[in-house]
């Protein structure tokens, strides 16, 4: 299957998921039903891209999920590197795995914003490293859900 567009998610309805996608951990993130507002609910450290969509196929059963959107690391001058194409491998792989839509969403800056917020909330150390990949997977999914209203 191909990665889906932001206007055929649009035409679903229920939850989403967000997904921060990482070599180590992989930051989730659930939208409730109406689509307002994205919650954080943990990581995952299947670890690998075959484990890892495994596990979010798992999940997206489990959460009753319509449709995922996948953090895109585009570089600040646009461009794609092999992050970017690692990716969209793990978008296609749950698309075929759960045949539901899976979009891709530029994810420049949500880990600066993320760690301007713990920065702010003085969290550190381990605890740093347990939350900073859910909190930017919750605000790839916030940024597509506010996205979506506008268009």
């Amino acid at each position: 299957m191909s990665i889906a567009t932001i206007d055929e998610i649009k035409n679903t309805k229920g939850r989403i998921m967000g997904v921060d996608f990482g070599e180590v951990r992989t930051g989730i993130a659930i939208s409730d039903a109406s689509r307002f507002l994205a919650s954080g609910i943990g990581y995952i450290k299947e670890g690998g891209l075959h484990k890892t969509a495994e596990k979010i196929a798992e999940m997206v059963k489990e959460e009753n999920v319509s449709a995922v959107v996948i953090g895109c690391p585009v570089n600040m001058n646009g461009t794609e590197g092999p992050r970017a194409e690692r990716c969209r491998d793990l978008a296609r792989e749950i698309s075929e795995l759960t045949a539901i839509p899976v979009a891709m969403m530029d994810e420049r800056m949500t880990t600066m914003a993320a760690s301007r917020f713990l920065n702010e909330t003085n969290t550190r150390g381990a605890k740093r490293k347990t939350v900073i990949d859910t909190l930017s997977a919750q605000i790839i999914l916030q940024n597509f859900i506010d996205r979506l209203k506008n268009i």
